[in-house]
């Protein structure tokens, strides 16, 4: 996560996330709901950063979880990149 590398603009976050920047300026709102991140202005923008320390704990072992399984969620049938594909209509006919 880019947050735990230090502050950022939603812009910066756009970039890495690949985004809107309405839906990054949305997650961001939440999360700071939830006490998760903070943010100071900074001229007309806003500088994020984690409320939390105990957030790059939770982030580095989610990062080493995914190191080890990222490749077998991507390969569920149900949860990988192919489950979120609609079948054409063509492969409906066929059925």
């Amino acid at each position: 996560m880019r947050l735990a590398q230090g502050e950022a603009k939603v812009v910066d976050l756009v970039g890495c996330v690949g985004l809107a920047q309405s839906t990054v300026s949305a997650h961001l709102s939440c999360l700071r709901d939830c006490g998760l991140v903070d943010s100071r202005p900074q001229g007309r923008a806003s500088l994020y950063f984690l409320a939390r320390p105990e957030l790059l704990d939770l982030l580095a072992s989610a990062e080493q979880l995914l190191a080890a399984t990222g490749e077998a969620v991507e390969l569920c049938p149900n949860y990988g990149t192919q489950a979120a594909v609609p079948a054409s209509k063509s492969e409906e006919s066929a059925r």
